[in-house]
């Protein structure tokens, strides 16, 4: 199956031209049997009747004018001799038998009861002389039939099969043309539907990594252009629903923050100070979510992609924790060069390193070559997760931690942004268990699909 084609277009031509081909020869070949039957039941009653009609002129003919007839009739198929002795049956097969007895019932009464036979295919070398030496034979398939002239005189007509005719050039003519006219006319389909449906792919392909679609062409068949039509409609409409939200959390995120900055100046005028500083966490929660709510939506699809050294940008969100004081491990890598959203990516990668470290006492970071593919592997040394709850911790606001306590974990969207964020570079981000003893988080992303992000 390596050899059979991959796109709808080479699909359709090769498909059709193959089937003209086949149903070209096939009528060719049936005409061409129905044709070497007529042929060969024309061959049989024409020898039959050649052979009694000179058996019969021997028979009339004295012995000594004998030798010279069957020269002179003798022709470049046809070889006759007379042989003199008494005729022994032969064995013959049925076919020969039925050819004998048709052959027998042509004779003359007075040799009715004297044996005839009949023998096909009889390989004869080329030169051979006959029975009486006086003619060379040119060899190949022929039909020996012995046929009584008089008791003991046999007339052996000897028929030589010319060899089977090629194939006429108007019919190998024909189907050339059929296959030409099939693989053009299966083309020209195939470009009217493969070239809609490639466009439509390619644009749902710039869809599902973040990008803005273009519009497909509506054109082709109506199957395929209500196809587009729909398509267009849908990307359009997701569009106006995700600007919409954006400019809906925007404006949200706005009038959140006013009312946070006023209570946060109302703190001030609190005079207890343990109930200020349960107020001022609570605000602190609260702006902190907000913010996470605002990240998430706009997790893939606001930054303009660029080409970034991924190594380089992921050692320097480790260099910022370490910093810090956080517990951060980078092993260096050689560049690795990739375009993509820088920002989302530090977002992606720092929520990761921030996870391992809350949950999981410390993280290692690591960037894994692949063959089309760059992995950024953050490990800890935690509990790890259970199989049946990794998908549940990339849902919004899911945490495995049922407390809403900012110090036992975050607001539930750490994840859910990562995910977002791989996801619109066309990659991915899976959880797995650490041969030792952790969790492992490897998130992946394409060289090629993220060279394409917009």
């Amino acid at each position: 199956m390596r050899a059979w084609p991959r796109t709808l277009g080479m699909q359709l031509v090769v498909v059709t031209s193959v089937a003209v081909f086949l149903s070209n020869a096939a009528v060719a070949l049936w005409f061409e049997l129905g044709s070497e039957q007529l042929n060969e039941s024309a061959l049989t009653d024409r020898l039959i009747d050649r052979t009694a009609s000179v058996a019969t002129l021997m028979s009339s003919i004295p012995p000594k004018a004998r030798e010279a007839a069957t020269r002179a009739l003798a022709g470049k198929v046809w070889r006759f001799e007379i042989r003199t002795g008494k005729q022994l049956a032969q064995p013959m097969t049925a076919e020969e038998a039925k050819l004998a007895a048709r052959l027998k019932a042509m004779l003359p009464a007075k040799v009715a009861n004297l044996p005839v036979t009949v023998q096909f295919r009889q390989r004869i070398p080329s030169g051979e002389t006959t029975h009486n030496g006086l003619s060379r034979l040119p060899g190949g398939e022929a039909i020996v039939m012995t046929v009584p002239v008089v008791r003991n005189a046999q007339l052996v007509a000897t028929f030589f099969k010319p060899p089977m005719p090629p194939w006429p050039t108007e019919v190998l003519l024909a189907a050339f043309v059929a296959f030409v006219v099939a693989a053009a006319a299966s083309a020209y389909i195939a470009r009217r539907v493969a070239r809609p449906l490639s466009a439509l792919a390619a644009a749902a392909s710039v869809a599902a990594r973040g990008g803005a679609a273009p519009p497909v062409p509506e054109l082709g068949p109506d199957d395929v252009r209500n196809a587009a039509i729909a398509f267009n409609a849908m990307t359009d409409q997701v569009r106006r629903t995700l600007e919409s939200q954006r400019q809906l959390l925007s404006a949200v995120g706005h009038d959140l923050r006013t009312p946070i900055t006023a209570m946060r100046i109302n703190l001030e005028f609190v005079e207890d100070r343990e109930l200020r500083e349960g107020l001022q966490k609570n605000l602190d929660e609260l702006q902190d979510l907000t913010e996470s709510v605002l990240s998430a939506s706009r997790g893939a699809g606001g930054e303009t992609s660029r080409q970034v050294d991924l190594a380089a940008l992921v050692e320097s969100v480790c260099a910022d924790l370490d910093d810090l004081g956080e517990p951060v491990a980078w092993e260096s890598h050689q560049p690795a060069p990739l375009r993509c959203r820088p920002n989302e990516i530090r977002r992606a990668v720092r929520n990761l390193v921030e996870n391992a470290v809350a949950y999981g006492k410390r993280a290692d970071v690591a960037i894994k070559d692949a063959a089309d593919a760059y992995e950024i592997v953050v490990e800890d040394e935690g509990p790890g997760i259970p199989e049946v709850d990794r998908g549940r911790v990339f849902e919004p606001f899911v945490r495995l931690e049922s407390s809403r306590n900012e110090e036992t974990g975050g607001s539930g969207l750490g994840l859910t942004l990562v995910k977002a964020i791989a996801e619109g570079h066309g990659g991915g981000v899976v959880l797995e268990d650490r041969p030792k003893g952790g969790l492992r988080a490897r998130l992946r992303l394409p060289r090629a699909a993220a060279d394409k992000c917009t």
